[in-house]
This record gives structure tokens, C-alpha cells and sequence, in this order.
């Protein structure tokens, strides 16, 4: 914004060739122009309408007949009508190969995700069935692939078992599950319909980084009680924890054999991954590999029967599609409100990360995500979810990027990925009976990685130092605290950061330019001159009550500074204060009261105060305050050269 107000004019700009600037100089000015008056009410919904309906979403209705405006909505609401006209068998073909490839990868990652939020392998599974379906109706993604995900797995099974224990309270804890992840789709629902997308824009790119990384290292940890044997593990989350419970069960708990399928298949599992990355042709090893890995390792276990020698297994997957839980969901009682709150983190958390995904997506293939949509659609299915006993699914990052590389057209390959898990519920489940916990640990462990994203980490540090405090804070917040400490302060740090930047809003000295009429931060170019007898600051931020103090105190030190070098070179004398307005893109009581008392103060000291280029809404409340008859509208300009000349003309005329 602030280098959009310092590009200059081309009617500003003089070459070196045309003879010396001379600030006495007459030409015709422009006076600033006072904006035409509204009435509270077009005022009203002018501010609502550029705040909820910036994209005008109506647009499209206008000079529509009754039939073309409902089958506008029917599409708005349900985008199959709309990318469906165009169907054929050539994109089919591509949603078949990507559907089945995402559908290999995903079974072992939604029975290992299951585990992270303490529920049974089918609620796993149920979560890529319903979900994906009501998705590829009413999504407008064609590349975010549904399901379960390692971070809000984690989520929801951590705050679940703060409230109640899954293992002496299994049903309790389970339909606490399914209340919560109702009360994420409406959160989800609710933020599209009232166009509250903005909301989940607090959390900050940095701080999700930080999020992201630390919750893959904290639940790479926990699986290390699926990858060693380890039969009794702590149920807290934070490293310290974690490996003290590893290391105290190092002589009694390790079990020898899990440890060579659990090692022996993470190396395999990293190294199809390696071959993905180095050639993106062989995109489909990274993704067959889990699935090729479970068959391999459950063989593996049933031949050797090595379950005999403590090697654990998932041992029985329920069989059969998504019973009904309606009526598992709490409406009422006092597990409601820690459904509600429960849902809403995970909802809010599930949210930045599928429409993060779908806009990379979108964007690689140029197409354009509405974000109110796509919450829409999230919460419509994740209400779905919770009433056919599924936990909250989201878009999944590993699954999406496999999607896209696989050829996907439309969000068709989400239906054939259900339609894998459907054959799978039905038919296949009694043969994931010998399959090894270690593997699954394993297939997690290989998943979460990606989510240490440390290139960008490094590039955060190099770019913005208070966005790395807040990626580390998050980071070290979810590895030796928990989930929840990690959210807390990727939020709290996100809104401080806010916070800073409102209240302390960077306010510079300005010079000209050399043979020009620009005048830019004194700071960024060395060779800009001052202007004799004038000081020219200029505020870049909004005047607030936040910050309207801090603004008037800097001006003021801007100017004794300026004043201390002017005595100290010479007898000269500062007489004029220029405040460049232009990115000041609003004003309040409390800031106009600010420049009345800078006013006053300048008075005292026999320095005009001058305004140059306020914008139109700051105008029109000086105006409406009447600040602009204290000052004098004569002492407003539309640029600062204006100024800067009419303060030449006007010390040259004083004797």
C-alpha cells in the first residue's frame, strides 16, 4: 500500500535535463475535493457491502429471468450442475486413475488416523465415505481430495480425552466425537452463509507453519509407540512426556520383532516418497506405497504369526457402511458446551487448511476458489459426517497434491475414492485383521513429515522476524506443551502482531528527490534533500484511538529532531510541518482530536501545520468536525510539492 502512495504522477516528474526545480515557481493547483455527502443509511450499506459482498456475488443475477436466476442458485449451491454440463469421458478417465490412486493411499491413512483420535479403524474409514461424496456436490475444488487428516485427528483426540476417557468411557467418548464434529460443520456452515470467511485469515501464514510443523513432530512421537511395541504409553503430547515414556520402557517395553517391521517399512515408505519428489513421473510409487506396504506387512504377520510374539495388530475392523448416529449426537446435558467448543477449534482449524489447499490448487491450474463456498460445502458434509458416524474430515494436503499430480478433473475422483472405501467397509475389512500396528505407525510417520516445512521456516526468518516469533512460538508451544498451548499462541502472537502494527504505525521523514518534485522516506534514499525551514512526515497507517497518541508523540519527535540539527547548523528556523495524508485511509474522533492538539501545539511554537493529499473519507470527516476551519483550507494541498512550493513562496515573502 505504502509504495502505491510513493509512485509519482507522470505531471510530478522532471527529468535531470530540464533546468533546476524552483519551489516559488507559479502554476495552476488543485485543491483537495471534499467527497459528496451520504446519508447514514447509503453509508451504512456501502460499508456493509464492501465488507460481506466484496466480490459482488449478485452480479451474475442481474437481468435474469425467474428460471435462470433459480438455476444460477441451484449451481452457487451444488457447482455439479454447473461443471457437470461439460462432463465426458475424457475427464472421467482422469478422476478414475486419480480416485483409485488417492483411494490406495488413503485406506491405511484413515485407519492410522483413527487411531490418533482414539477411535476404532472403521470410524476412519466412514470419514472417506460419506464426506467425499457430499464434497463433489457441493465443493468447488477440483483438486482437494477428502478425508480424515494427521492435524485435526490429533486435535479433536487430544481435546476428546481432556473431557472424557476413551478407554473406560468409550461410548461417552465417542458420541462426544460426533457432537463435536457437528458443531465444527455448523461453525464451518455458519462462517460461509454469513460470509465470515475473513475470520480465518487471523492465523496467520507464519503461525500455521509453525502449527503445521509441531504437530507433525508430536505425532511422528506418538507413533513411536506403535513402531517400538510399547504397550503402556503416557496419553500426554508433549516431548518430554513422550520420551520419557519411551525411554523408561527401553529394557521391558521394546518389542524386537515390531521394531524391524516398523523400521524396515518407514525406510521403504521414505524412500517410494524420495522417488516421487526426485521424478515427478513416478508420482504413483509415494502413493501406492502405503497400501503396497500394508498387504506386504499383514502377509507378512499372518505367514510368521508374529502376532504370537507381541507384535500388536489392528485385529478387527467393524464390517459394513456408516451406521446412523443422530441420535448419538448430544442436543442437550453438559457435554454440549465441550462439544460446541471442541468442534469449533477443529472446525476453525480444519477450515485454513482445505481452503489453503484448494487455493494453491486453484491457482496452478488457474481457476478461482470461492472461499464462502467452500465452507459451505465443509460444513454441510462434516453435519452429514457426524450424523453417519464420522469424525470431522477436512481437505488433506498428501492426498491433494497425489490428486492433482494423478490427472484429476473434477471432484468426480472423490467419488471414486468413496466408492474404493465403500468395496473396502464391505468386503475388505476382515483382511486388515493381521495387519501390524507398527505399519500404520509407520504410514503416519511418512505422512506428517511434509508438514515440516522448514524452507519456509528459513524464508519467514529471512523475511519477517515478528512472523518467525510467531512460527516459533507456535512450533515449541505445540512440541512442549500440547495442541491446544501451540494454537493458543499462534493465535495470541497472530493478534499481537495485529495489535503492534495498529498501535505503533510507522510514521517517516521525507526528502526530495534531486531535479524532481518527489519526496520519499528520507531513510530508503540517502540522497534526498530536506527542505529548508519545512519538516515532512508522513503517517502510514490509519489515525486511531489505538494509536493517535503514538502518531502525535512521533510527529512531534520528528520535529524536535529536526529542529536540534537546524540549531546546530545554524540559525535557521523550522516554520512548517507537512503531514502527507495519502496513506492515511481513515480517520477518528480520537484521531482528529490528536491533530487539534498537534495544532495547538504547533501554534505555540509559530509552526503552520499542513495537510497534503488526504483522502476522501479522511477529508470528509475533517470537514464534518470542522478541523478544516481551524486550519484553514488554504493549508490543505493535493501533493506534497504543492505544499512544499506555497511554503517557499510564503518564507520568501516574509521579511
Amino acid at each position: 500500500m505504502v509504495h502505491q502512495h510513493e509512485e509519482s504522477t507522470a505531471n510530478e516528474v522532471r527529468t535531470t535535463s530540464q533546468p533546476p526545480y524552483d519551489p516559488s515557481q507559479e502554476t495552476f493547483v488543485y485543491k483537495v475535493g471534499y467527497p459528496p455527502q451520504k446519508n447514514l443509511a447509503r453509508e451504512f450499506a456501502d460499508t456493509f457491502r464492501e465488507t460481506f459482498f466484496h466480490d459482488n456475488p449478485l452480479r451474475q443475477y442481474r437481468d435474469q429471468s425467474g428460471s435462470t436466476k433459480f438455476m444460477i442458485g441451484l449451481q452457487f449451491l451444488f457447482p455439479i450442475f454447473e461443471w457437470g454440463r461439460n462432463y465426458n469421458l475424457s475427464k472421467f478417465k482422469g478422476d478414475v486413475i486419480a480416485g483409485l490412486t488417492i483411494a490406495s493411499l488413503c485406506i491405511p491413512q484413515d485407519i492410522g488416523y483413527s487411531k490418533l483420535a482414539n477411535l476404532d479403524p472403521q470410524y476412519g474409514l466412514y470419514s472417506s465415505f460419506v464426506p467425499p461424496l457430499i464434497y463433489a456436490a457441493m465443493g468447488s475444488s477440483k483438486d482437494i481430495a477428502i478425508g480424515p487428516v494427521a492435524v485435526v485427528s490429533l486435535l479433536i483426540g487430544s481435546l476428546l480425552q481432556n473431557e472424557v476417557d476413551p478407554v473406560k468411557n468409550k461410548e461417552e467418548y465417542m458420541r462426544l466425537a460426533f457432537t463435536a464434529t457437528f458443531f465444527a460443520g455448523i461453525t464451518q456452515a455458519a462462517l460461509g452463509f454469513l460470509r465470515l470467511g475473513f475470520l480465518i485469515e487471523f492465523l496467520s501464514h507464519a503461525a500455521i507453519v509453525g502449527f503445521m510443523g509441531g504437530a507433525a513432530i508430536t505425532i511422528a512421537l506418538q507413533q513411536l509407540k506403535y513402531v517400538l511395541g510399547i504397550r503402556s504409553f503416557t496419553k500426554k503430547t508433549d516431548i518430554i512426556s513422550v520420551m520419557h515414556s519411551v525411554w523408561s520402557s527401553v529394557h521391558h517395553g521394546w518389542n524386537w520383532q515390531t521394531i524391524v517391521i516398523g523400521i524396515s517399512f518407514l525406510a521403504f515408505l521414505l524412500f517410494a516418497k524420495y522417488i516421487g519428489k526426485k521424478n515427478k513421473k513416478f508420482f504413483w510409487v509415494p502413493a501406492i506405497a502405503p497400501i503396497t506396504s500394508v498387504i506386504l506387512a499383514t502377509l507378512f504377520v499372518y505367514i510368521t504369526r508374529a502376532d504370537k510374539q507381541g507384535v500388536q495388530i489392528v485385529n478387527h475392523i467393524k464390517k459394513g457402511i456408516n451406521p446412523s448416529s443422530v441420535h448419538k449426537i448430544y442436543f442437550s446435558g453438559p457435554f454440549v458446551a465441550k462439544g460446541f467448543k471442541i468442534g469449533v477449534i477443529c472446525g476453525m482449524i480444519g477450515l485454513t487448511e482445505a481452503v489453503a489447499i484448494g487455493r494453491t490448487f486453484a491457482a496452478l491450474k488457474d481457476y478461482q476458489l470461492d472461499g464462502n463456498k467452500e465452507m459451505v460445502a465443509l460444513g454441510t458434509m462434516n453435519i452429514v459426517g457426524s450424523m453417519t458416524s464420522c469424525y470431522v474430515a477436512t481437505g488433506s494436503f498428501s492426498r491433494s497434491a497425489v490428486n492433482f499430480m494423478a490427472g484429476c478433473q473434477t471432484p468426480v475422483s472423490n467419488v471414486i475414492m468413496s466408492t474404493v472405501v465403500l468395496l473396502t467397509l464391505l468386503v475388505i475389512t476382515p483382511l486388515f485383521k493381521y495387519t501390524p500396528n507398527a505399519i500404520l505407525g509407520a504410514i503416519i510417520i511418512s505422512a506428517v513429515i511434509s508438514l515440516v516445512d522448514y524452507e519456509a521456516a528459513i524464508l519467514i526468518w529471512k523475511v519477517d522476524k515478528m512472523d518467525f516469533i510467531a512460527c516459533m512460538g507456535a512450533f515449541f508451544g505445540v512440541v512442549f506443551a500440547s495442541v491446544e498451548i501451540g494454537l493458543l499462541i499462534a493465535v495470541s502472537i497472530s493478534f499481537a502482531k495485529i495489535l503492534l502494527q495498529v498501535t505503533r504505525p510507522r510514521t517517516v521523514l521525507l526528502g526530495n528527490l534531486p531535479g524532481t518534485t518527489i519526496y520519499r522516506n528520507t531513510n530508503q534514499y540517502p540522497e534526498a534533500r530536506h527542505v529548508p525551514g519545512v519538516v515532512i512526515v508522513r503517517v502510514d497507517s490509519a489515525i486511531y484511538f489505538s494509536n493517535s497518541n503514538y502518531v502525535r508523540e512521533r510527529i512531534l519527535r520528528w520535529l524536535t529532531d529536526e529542529e536540534d540539527k537546524t540549531n546546530a547548523e545554524g540559525p535557521s528556523k523550522i516554520n512548517f510541518l507537512i503531514i502527507e495524508m495519502s496513506p492515511v485511509i481513515d480517520i477518528d474522533t480520537s484521531g482528529i482530536h490528536t491533530l487539534e492538539d498537534l495544532y495547538k501545539n504547533l501554534q505555540k511554537r509559530d509552526i503552520q501545520l499542513i495537510l497534503a493529499n488526504p483522502g476522501s473519507i479522511v477529508m470528509q470527516k475533517l470537514h464534518s468536525s470542522k478541523f478544516t476551519e481551524h486550519i484553514g483550507s488554504n493549508n490543505i494541498f493535493l501533493t506534497v510539492s504543492e505544499a512544499v512550493r506555497f511554503c517557499s513562496r510564503k518564507s520568501m515573502q516574509e521579511p
